[in-house]
């Protein structure tokens, strides 16, 4: 009998040798396999969190809007093309189509020189129109049914053609008098303007109503400061 054996033991449970047997703790996989787990998953929110701060500061440089840092509104980027602005219906004032308000000088209705054409079925129509522009202080020049290439061909409240310097300022006064009007440019030489009045036309703007928006339009209001765009 071995030394190592305890007293009173024998049979079976005799040790033989004259050393005591190496007992080793049984590996936990279990917890092995959720630390392995575990890392993967920190490493992959890392990874994911690392790429949201490389896209919020990189930005989106090809795109041709940039989203203001405060606000929700998107800001036209100042860098477009003349032709890109006008097909994006604005021009380089900022303003969409001839109506816009303008802080430049513009013509009185006494140095603008209206004619005055009837498109449409209904008679009278020109005549009663032209009396009451002079009324408002515009210079009356011809009187009558609207040329072929127009006549019954308009479906708007009425056509606003002139040379193409009218865009400068007559075509915003006399605007001002005739709501949905379109404008349009030939080329004249003179600084009239022909009113050619359409289906849509029932009357003109009344008078008070005309006389606010001349003096917004001479007197526009100023842009609010602090805007988001840069």
């Amino acid at each position: 009998m071995s030394m190592l054996t305890p007293p009173g033991m024998g049979g079976k449970y005799r040790i033989t040798g004259d050393r005591y047997p190496r007992m080793s703790r049984p590996r936990n996989r279990r917890r092995l396999m959720f630390t392995a787990f575990g890392s993967v998953l920190a490493l992959g929110l890392v990874g994911w969190g690392t790429l949201q701060l490389i896209d919020v500061f990189s930005g989106d440089s090809g795109g041709q809007k940039v989203r203001a840092a405060h606000g929700t509104g998107d800001c036209e980027r100042g860098d477009k093309r003349p032709d890109e602005n006008a097909k994006s219906g604005r021009s380089d004032s900022g303003q969409g189509g001839q109506h816009g308000r303008t802080g430049g000088k513009l013509p009185k209705p006494a140095q603008i020189t209206v004619n005055v054409y009837n498109a449409t079925t209904r008679s009278g129509l020109a005549k009663d129109t032209a009396k009451e522009l002079e009324k408002r202080g515009f210079k009356i020049g011809k009187v009558g049914n609207a040329p072929t290439q127009y006549d019954k061909k308009v479906k708007a409240t009425g056509i606003l053609l002139g040379a193409p310097g009218a865009g400068d300022g007559a075509f915003n006064v006399l605007g001002t008098q005739l709501a949905g009007a379109q404008t349009k440019n030939d080329a004249r030489d003179g600084k009239d303007i022909d009113l050619i009045i359409g289906n849509d036309f029932k009357d003109l703007v009344e008078q008070k109503d005309a006389a606010k928006a001349l003096a917004a339009l001479a007197k526009p209001s100023p842009a609010p400061s602090g805007s988001p765009c840069r």
